[in-house]
């Protein structure tokens, strides 16, 4: 995990005003610039929880994906769709995974083109390690109650929904 910075001021609030003087008050700068610390943060927290286990969360993320799937394979093209990912992502993640005996990979017998990755017993066994530990420390959020992290949630949704991520429930 990073060092703790330990400053006695908070930079982005001193970023803030400094904006703020130049160029006018935009929140969105403020929070756009604490989301992006946010994502470093967490990052470096699941990861060094799952390092242990040979996993970077992007890894992670993929074994959880294929435990969901009813025959624990999919599509290299449906992991990335779900994830939201770059195919090439998606392919190197993969190859990873297989690497280290937790997939393993085989022509889709559908698309001629396509590849089908599987999870192995060893990746079932270590995805469900990992994810205790990271229940544990709740996902790097343990500063926040569950109302909270529910309303982080919410507060991102309409981003993602403009990005186009998913089309949102019509009432």
């Amino acid at each position: 995990m990073a060092k703790p910075l330990a400053l006695d001021f908070d930079p982005i609030a001193r970023a803030d005003e400094l904006w703020t003087r130049r160029w006018g008050s935009v929140p969105a700068m403020a929070a756009i610039t604490s989301v992006m610390r946010a994502h470093q943060i967490l990052l470096s927290r699941v990861d060094a929880v799952v390092r242990p286990f040979g996993l970077t969360f992007a890894r992670y993320e993929a074994l959880v994906l294929l435990t969901f799937s009813r025959t624990g394979e999919l599509s290299l093209s449906k992991i990335g769709e779900r994830l939201m990912v770059h195919p090439t992502s998606v392919t190197n993640t993969i190859v990873r995974l297989e690497g280290a005996g937790l997939v393993s990979r085989r022509p889709n017998p559908l698309d001629g083109r396509g590849v089908l990755a599987t999870i192995t017993e060893r990746g079932r066994a270590v995805v469900e390690e990992a994810t205790r530990a990271l229940m544990a420390m709740d996902f790097g959020l343990e500063g926040y109650d569950e109302d909270q992290c529910e309303q982080v949630f919410e507060l991102l949704r309409p981003l993602r929904v403009a990005a186009g991520d998913f089309a949102p429930p019509t009432e």
